[in-house]
């Protein structure tokens, strides 16, 4: 999710008590406050197509899959990421969780150099978490890395699966991308319709 400008220094209960009646959402690092940044239509379908991925693999699962507004808790660091799964017991008044098992951002160019150093960092000290997917808005890449591999990166293309082996989920990188319009997409989607063509045009052969 997309941080604007610092606004002020300020206690962590502080901050908690005002983002219960916030109209507008906060990430805070060490005392300083950051307001979020609108996202875009392409930013919001990848985080949707990943959180009903999600959503329909983990029913009747203790894991929960969480989009948008539950923050994670690292240290004296609150994010807001753009998908979560949480496999731990989260109370029904819990705004917050300290034991994400995934964690997604969705990349813009207002927001990569945040996920892929601040966030990268603080998340990977987090002893629950076993995946941490970043995923380009503008283009198609999926980056995953895992603590299993080391937290070595692992890409994905339109044409492959990732398999997330926390939840045993396998997607399509299609999938991900369903709807989402940028050029990556539209020309793979015009070259799928052209070899689906083709295709049929020999079986009439």
């Amino acid at each position: 999710m997309a941080t604007a400008a610092q606004v002020s220094v300020i206690s962590e209960d502080d901050y908690l008590e005002g983002e219960k009646v916030s109209d507008i959402k906060y990430e805070y690092i060490d005392g300083y406050v950051y307001a979020m940044a609108g996202a875009s239509n392409n930013h919001n379908l990848i985080a949707g197509n990943v959180f009903l991925a999600f959503a329909n693999h983990l029913k009747k699962n203790p894991c929960r899959p969480y989009v948008s507004d539950m923050k994670v808790k690292i240290g004296s660091k609150y994010f807001y990421p753009d998908v979560i799964v949480d496999c731990s017991n989260l109370s029904g008044d819990s705004y917050y969780t300290e034991q994400p098992t995934i964690l997604v951002e969705v990349l813009s160019k207002s927001t990569r150099r945040t996920d892929e150093t601040i966030k990268r960092m603080a998340y990977m000290q987090i002893p629950s978490l076993q995946e941490y997917v970043l995923i380009e808005q503008d283009i198609v890449d999926v980056e995953v890395i895992r603590r299993t591999s080391g937290w070595l990166s692992e890409h994905y293309f339109l044409g492959d699966e990732l398999t997330l082996s926390s939840i045993n989920l396998t997607l399509s990188v299609e999938d991900i991308y369903e709807r989402v319009q940028n050029g990556d997409v539209s020309e793979w989607l015009e070259n799928k319709e052209k070899q689906q063509a083709n295709a049929t045009a020999d079986i009439r052969v």
